[in-house]
This record gives structure tokens, C-alpha cells and sequence, in this order.
């Protein structure tokens, strides 16, 4: 799934750290059809990976990912990513909460996107995480990886709350955070403090982590169409 169209002005940056950030961009998408038929693509593109943590973390999520038979995948990933707001793949929540800034975060997010060129999807709020590690990927370490930094005490977050659900996709947050700069002290100590508070609250009281407010629920594999065409590359 393709979720960002690239433009000429994105510069070029080292081709590993990218196709990781592309391939996690792709394993943390729903599985659908399109998605499932190119699993032998992204073994192949995990195996390609220097041999590194990040790497050998992917390899092993597609270990597991390549075997899953489709409705039992699909329903872990719905159970985990959209009915548990521990685990939302939507960045912006951990940071802002269900305020007005958040509002406002997602449409600087989705400028970022078009001053670096890049269009921004239809259909999918722009700080999903497969979007913000595709632009990730085509934008570079610099700007690209910028929102990624910002919301890493999100990603720390999302990354506790599948391991302690024991999902497979706990191993997809591995790699993303092992490729990121490291948490100090301070840092540590706000994704504590947050995990035990949860977000901001503004307009609507809701209670820490309840079910997600905004984002659409996926619908079953069978009634839902690919948000976009899907590029797979060994």
C-alpha cells in the first residue's frame, strides 16, 4: 500500500535505513488481500535487511506473519490496533489527547507532508503511523524522521502495550524504536508518567486509554476495499 506520492524535490538518503522504514510502514498496515498475496515480496525485502537488530527483528515478525491464515490475522490486528487505544497507531493521540490541539497537530503534519513534496492520502488521518514511517522513508533521516522523534513517547507507548499483549507486532515496534535515537532519563520518566496518566483531555472527559474517539474502525476483510495500491520490492 502506497500511501504517500512522492514529488521530484525529496532528496535521496541511505537505501537500507529507508527500506526498513518502508517495510515497517507496509507490515504495520492492515492485512487485506493485497497485502497478504505480497507476503512472499516482504519476506524477501526482510531478508534483503542488514543484519541487525532491526533487521533481524523484522525477519522475525514475518516468521509468524507468513504462516497466520487470513481472518484469524485480520481480527488480531483490529482487536490490537483499533479496539485498544494503548496500542492506536495514531500518533497524535498520546501527545495531544482529545483536544483542539490535536486538530491542529494533524494539519501541520499533513503541510509537512506538502512542503516535502509529498501528497498526502486520501481516507487516512495523516499521523497513522504506516504514513508517518513511509514519509519516513522517502523524506530521509533529517525531516523525514522528524515526526517520528517528536512522538516518541507514543511509539514507546505502542511498543509497551504489545509486548504486554504478547502480539507479534510488538516486534515491528522493536525494529521502529531500535532505529531511533534512545531515550534519556527525563524522557523515560514521561513515558511513565503518561502511561499512568494518559493524554491530555479537553472538550470530551474521557477516561485514559478507552476506545478510540475518532478513527475509523476497520471493516471486515471481506467488505473492506485497499485504502491504495500497494508497491511491493524484494
Amino acid at each position: 500500500m502506497k500511501l504517500l506520492t512522492r514529488g521530484d524535490t525529496v532528496t535521496e538518503r541511505p537505501r537500507d535505513r529507508a527500506a526498513l522504514l518502508r517495510l515497517i510502514s507496509l507490515l504495520l498496515q492492515y492485512p487485506d488481500a493485497e497485502l497478504l498475496a505480497a507476503r512472499d515480496g516482504l519476506g524477501r525485502a526482510a531478508a534483503a535487511l542488514p543484519d541487525s537488530h532491526p533487521g533481524q527483528a523484522l525477519r522475525r515478525f514475518l516468521e509468524w506473519f507468513r504462516d497466520q491464515s487470513p481472518m484469524p490475522l485480520a481480527r488480531h490486528y483490529v482487536e490490537t490496533f483499533d479496539l485498544r487505544r494503548r496500542s492506536s497507531l495514531y500518533l497524535t493521540y498520546y501527545l495531544h489527547g482529545d483536544t483542539r490541539r490535536r486538530g491542529m497537530a494533524l494539519l501541520t503534519l499533513k503541510q509537512r507532508y506538502r512542503v516535502a513534496g509529498l501528497t498526502p492520502p486520501e481516507g487516512e488521518l495523516p499521523d497513522y503511523l504506516p504514513v508517518v514511517c513511509e514519509f519516513a522513508a522517502l523524506a530521509g533521516p533529517a525531516a523525514g524522521e522528524a515526526p517520528l522523534r517528536q512522538h516518541r513517547k507514543g511509539l514507546e507507548l505502542i511498543h509497551a502495550a504489545l509486548r504486554e499483549a504478547g502480539s507479534p507486532y510488538a516486534l515491528v515496534l522493536d525494529a521502529l524504536c531500535a532505529v531511533l535515537p534512545g531515550l534519556s532519563a527525563a524522557e523515560r520518566a514521561a513515558v511513565a508518567d503518561l502511561a499512568l496518566a494518559g493524554p491530555p483531555a479537553e472538550e470530551v472527559g474521557l477516561a485514559p486509554f478507552g476506545p478510540p474517539p475518532h478513527e475509523p474502525l476497520r471493516e471486515p476483510p471481506h467488505a473492506r476495499a485497499p485504502l491504495h495500491a500497494r508497491e511491493v520490492r524484494p
